[in-house]
């Protein structure tokens, strides 16, 4: 019986290890999803509103055109 409940206690122990791993890869991403989405917006509006720093964008025809 002793041998039993100490397996049990191991591989719970294993399980929460895992679920502790799994939560911080969870973290992580969350945090890069967040730092993406606000790029994207700013990328957005940037191709968005008027071009005042001179960049060119792939979708506009050069002035010489």
């Amino acid at each position: 019986m002793s041998n039993q409940i100490d397996a049990v206690e191991e591989r719970v122990a294993h399980l929460i290890r895992t679920v502790e791993d799994l939560s911080d890869i969870v973290a992580r991403q969350a945090d890069e999803i967040d730092r993406l989405t606000r790029r994207m917006a700013m990328l957005l509006e940037r191709m968005a509103g008027p071009d005042e720093e001179g960049a060119v964008f792939t979708d506009q025809r050069p002035p010489h055109w």
